[in-house]
């Protein structure tokens, strides 16, 4: 069952099209990994999605459970269950990490968030009354934001560059918290250049200046883009130390 569909989508900006009648179908239930090169238009595709401001004037049409989602406000899709977690997580100087996380969470109890967070590798007594500022790296600050979106009990999840600036141990946590929404029913969407990344997935779609170029298997599309992205003189045609992450 597809619980989100993006249908002929065109999206032009000064003239250019960034997405060009581009079709994606997103199974309930599973992790899609939408991966091609820098400039793929990927990042924009995520944020049609969400309804962002800016991103809202396109051409055909993006159906949540069969209903479309032209006119519907960022505040409703989020209510619906929709959401997106940033490729650079924001930052809130002087709120703290407790309010952070519960913001849009029913459940306001410290118990709660405490679980979230060890959940995501984070000795909730080192952060529950920390700022959610620059005193935090971008690894705690991805794994905080993550625990804010898992805290609103969401239906579909955009991630986008789940790897961007973080370590190794934080990405796993990430990894670790994505299968368990899987298992939960969650539907995960990770926008990425990343083969790291794209080996988390169930299924791919690659695309290159807006098209779909190909989708399937992950290993399937993971060999395309080795092998034909990689090599192919596009002017951002991702680094051979982006695949080999």
């Amino acid at each position: 069952m597809n619980i989100l569909s993006v249908c002929n989508l065109t999206l032009t900006f000064d003239g250019k099209k960034i997405l060009d009648s581009i079709s994606l179908d997103f199974w309930a239930g599973h992790v899609h990994a939408v991966i091609g090169p820098n400039g793929a238009g990927k990042s924009t595709l995520a944020n049609v999605i969400m309804g962002l401001h800016g991103y809202t004037r396109y051409d055909g049409e993006v159906l949540y459970e069969g209903r479309s989602l032209r006119g519907v406000s960022v505040d409703e899709r989020a209510r619906r269950g929709i959401t997106l977690a940033w490729q650079e997580p924001a930052r809130f100087e002087g709120l703290s990490v407790q309010r952070f996380v519960t913001a849009g969470s029913r459940r306001k109890d410290t118990a709660y968030v405490k679980e979230l967070l060890d959940s995501l590798g984070l000795e909730p007594d080192r952060y529950l009354h920390r700022s959610v500022d620059r005193t935090l790296s971008g690894g705690e600050r991805k794994r905080i934001e993550l625990a804010s979106i898992l805290a609103m009990e969401p239906r579909v999840i955009l991630m986008d560059e789940p790897d961007s600036g973080i370590d190794i141990e934080a990405l796993q946590k990430i990894f670790e918290a994505l299968r368990r929404l899987k298992d939960k029913g969650v539907t995960v969407i990770m926008i990425t250049h990343s083969m790291s990344v794209l080996e988390q997935a169930d299924h791919a779609f690659l695309i290159c200046s807006g098209t779909l170029l190909d989708k399937g298997n992950v290993k399937k599309i993971g060999r395309y883009f080795a092998d034909k992205c990689i090599s192919c003189d596009h002017i951002n045609r991702p680094a051979v130390k982006e695949i080999q992450a």
